[in-house]
C-alpha cells in the first residue's frame, strides 16, 4: 500500500528515486569525493503528509575529500536576523531558530555500495548529541542526484527525512 502524500509531486519523486523496477535501478556510486549543493530536504510522516524543516529551497553544502573526511551545512534561508544585530544578544525566539533552522557536522563518510548505505562517523556537530555517532543512511544515487534518508526510529515518531544533493560541477 503506497501512503498517501499532500503532495502528488512528492508522490512521484519518490516512486521516481525509490523504485525497485529494472529502470530505476541506482547508478553505481563509487566515490563521494567532490563537492555537493543540496537541493532538497523533505520529511515524510507516517500519515504521508510533507514538511518541510528547511524550507522549500534550503541551502547545503556537503563537501568531501578523497580520503572520506567531509563537512556538512544545512541552513534555513528564511532564518530571522537578530534584531540586536550582536550574536551575543539573541532572543531566546532568535536563538531557537538559528538552531533549528540550521545542522552542521563533520567526521568521516565512508559508501558501502552493496548495500546502499552511507555510515557518517561524527566528530563535530551543531547537535551535540550526535558527535562520536556513527550515522547509517539509505541512499540513493540516479541521473546525478544523491538522496539519503534518516530512518523512522532517529525521529521516534515515524518521521523518515530526506535530503537530496547534486554534485557540483567543475
Amino acid at each position: 500500500m503506497i501512503p498517501r502524500f499532500s503532495s502528488i509531486v512528492v508522490a512521484t519523486t519518490m516512486l521516481t528515486l525509490f523504485s525497485t523496477t529494472a529502470q530505476a535501478e541506482d547508478q553505481p556510486l563509487t566515490s563521494l569525493e567532490g563537492t555537493w549543493i543540496m537541493t532538497g530536504a523533505y520529511e515524510l510522516h507516517s500519515d504521508g503528509t510533507r514538511t518541510t524543516n528547511y524550507g522549500e529551497h534550503p541551502k547545503g553544502l556537503l563537501m568531501v575529500d578523497k580520503t572520506g573526511r567531509y563537512s556538512l551545512q544545512i541552513f534555513r534561508p528564511t532564518r530571522p536576523r537578530f534584531a540586536s544585530g550582536d550574536k551575543t544578544k539573541g532572543t531566546p525566539e532568535e536563538y531557537r531558530e538559528a538552531v533549528l533552522g540550521s545542522s552542521t557536522h563533520t567526521g568521516n563518510v565512508s559508501i558501502d555500495p552493496a548495500g546502499h548505505k552511507l555510515v557518517f562517523k561524527i566528530d563535530a556537530a551543531s547537535y551535540p548529541n550526535w558527535e562520536g555517532a556513527q550515522q547509517v543512511r539509505d541512499y540513493v544515487f540516479k541521473e546525478g542526484m544523491l538522496t539519503y534518508s534518516v530512518p523512522a526510529s532517529a525521529s521516534g515518531n515515524g518521521t523518515v527525512a530526506y535530503s537530496v544533493w547534486q554534485r557540483a560541477a567543475e
